[in-house]
Parts: C-alpha cells; sequence; structure tokens
C-alpha cells in the first residue's frame, strides 16, 4: 500500500510511502490517497494530516503514468474530494513539494513547512498543464507573481518564500501539524464544514452562496452552538459533537 493512515486521537495521520521514488505517486497511489481520505473521514476523524514517508511530501507525479489527460483528469477529482472533506486538513511538509505534491498542499486548508522543503510546479518543463482549479488556488495561496514565477519559469522555492509569501501557515514537522490537527479537531465540526464551503466561494456563484447560506443557518441552530456558549459562561472547554 502506497498510503498508510493511522490515528493519534481525532486526527487521522496520511502518510504517502514510496520513498524510492521520493514519494510520487502513480495512479495506483493516487487511487490509494482518495480511499484513505474517505476511510478516516468515514471512521470519524475530526482533522487530517497529510505527510511524506522519509523526509520528502511528495515530489510529483510518476511520469511513466502520464502517456495522456487520463491520469490528469483523476487527479482533478481526488484533489476536489480532499479539499471538500468536512473536515480541517494539514499539510506536513518537509523536503520536495513539486508538482502534484504541491497541488496535494494546495488541496489542503493549512501548510506547516519544515526547514529544507521545497516548491515548484515544473509544468513548463515537460509540455504540461495542470487544472484551472489548480492554478486558482495557487494564485490565491502563494500570490498571483509567485503563481506566474512558478508556472512560468519553474522557479523553486523555499521554505522561507512558503513563509514570507503566506503559503505556509507554521513551520515545524510533523510533530507540529499533528499538534496543530489535534487542536482542530477539537473545535465545532459545522463551523468548520460550513466556513470550507464558503471560502473562496465567488459572491456571484449562488448554488454556492446557497450551501454557505444554508450552513451557516444549521450552525446558528444547533446544539453545539448552545454548548459553546454555556462552556464560555462556565469558563470549560466545549465539547462539540456536530450536532
Amino acid at each position: 500500500m502506497t498510503v498508510h493512515l493511522r490515528t493519534e486521537g481525532e486526527v487521522g495521520v496520511l502518510t504517502i510511502d514510496r520513498p524510492a521514488r521520493r514519494n510520487a505517486l502513480d495512479l495506483a497511489g493516487l487511487e490509494a490517497l482518495d480511499a484513505a481520505v474517505a476511510e478516516a473521514v468515514s471512521t470519524g476523524a475530526r482533522a487530517l494530516v497529510l505527510t511524506g514517508a522519509e523526509g520528502h511530501f511528495c515530489s510529483g507525479a510518476d511520469l511513466s503514468e502520464l502517456e495522456d489527460v487520463s491520469f490528469t483528469r483523476r487527479l482533478a477529482q481526488v484533489l476536489q474530494a480532499l479539499a471538500a472533506v468536512p473536515v480541517t486538513t494539514v499539510a506536513a511538509i518537509e523536503g520536495a513539494c513539486m508538482g502534484l505534491g504541491m497541488q496535494l498542499a494546495l488541496a489542503c486548508d493549512v501548510r506547516v513547512v519544515a526547514d529544507g522543503a521545497r516548491f515548484a510546479v515544473p509544468v513548463a518543463r515537460l509540455g504540461l498543464m495542470v487544472d484551472h482549479g489548480t492554478l486558482d488556488r495557487l494564485a490565491r495561496f502563494w500570490g498571483e507573481g509567485a503563481a506566474r514565477h512558478l508556472v512560468l519559469t519553474a522557479a523553486v522555492l523555499d521554505a522561507d518564500d512558503a513563509w514570507r509569501l503566506g503559503f505556509a501557515q507554521a513551520r515545524g514537522g510533523l510533530t507540529d501539524a499533528v499538534a496543530l490537527a489535534g487542536r482542530a479537531a477539537a473545535l465545532a465540526p459545522l463551523t468548520q464544514a460550513g466556513s470550507k464551503a464558503g471560502l473562496g466561494v465567488p459572491a456571484d456563484d449562488e448554488d454556492a452562496v446557497g450551501r454557505y447560506e444554508a450552513a451557516f443557518a444549521r450552525a446558528w441552530a444547533s446544539e453545539d452552538l448552545a454548548e459553546g456558549r454555556a462552556a464560555f459562561a462556565e469558563r470549560r472547554d466545549p465539547h462539540f459533537r456536530g450536532a
């Protein structure tokens, strides 16, 4: 199995384990990742951490699989599913985060970056293109100038760049990422899921805005809101159930 899932409390930790290829993913690995994400959520994980084995996050796609666009189409589906999970996702990045690895990091909500991490989208070296969703998130998370630098010049950026430009929300290793995910797992699930549904949604996308408004109404009518208010008044930690 290319992707391993373990749990730490309410956090699911998914590890891409293909060190001989610096955790580059082929189609089988992509399917394993998709299945592991679905399993983690279905079995009750309240937050996810995505990482790579032996010093690298993910160096990209296995180029031997890229004979046509079918791999890219499946990748877009897997990325969309990862981005849409209703729990907080944290990318724990060290070493190579390039190509498909960058796409995985962009699909996560929060990124924890170790010193020595390297980032690239080297499509112009290969004559490839990424899906539009990746380009949109790249420009939003790195800033358009850095996105153009990465895509058009095949630049390689480092951990300091990621921190300076806002791509990284914290600096550290896997332990730090799991701790961050653990803090997120203790928070209100309906608020998190609803907020994720609204982030990045254009105001003129009526269907998406409608879904956010439905989530907004649900949160305001929830038992979790009552619990949050009671915990605040009683000066204790809340115990949210997602209801």
